[in-house]
């Protein structure tokens, strides 16, 4: 059991660094998109759902990552 609350505590370190690394790169390199991260579904709990699960996590990450590579795609940067 506590390897198995060693593995999931690992899951979710690893998601919320995935989690801070991208939203960092978006308020570094895209502050434009900033606003946007306001609006996503949030992570935090509420009344009715009061635990923060690893799909709400990997949810979140893959909404943000989405946003991003959509940006890029419709958005390239132009050679100076």
């Amino acid at each position: 059991m506590e390897k198995e609350n060693n593995i999931n505590e690992q899951i979710e370190n690893d998601l919320n660094s995935k989690i801070l690394k991208i939203t960092m790169r978006i308020k570094d390199f895209n502050p434009e998109l900033s606003k946007y991260l306001e609006e996503m579904p949030v992570t935090v709990p509420s009344e009715n759902d009061p635990e923060i699960t690893f799909n709400n996590l990997k949810s979140y990450y893959e909404s943000l990552n989405s946003m991003l590579n959509k940006y890029k795609v419709e958005h390239p940067k132009t050679e100076e």
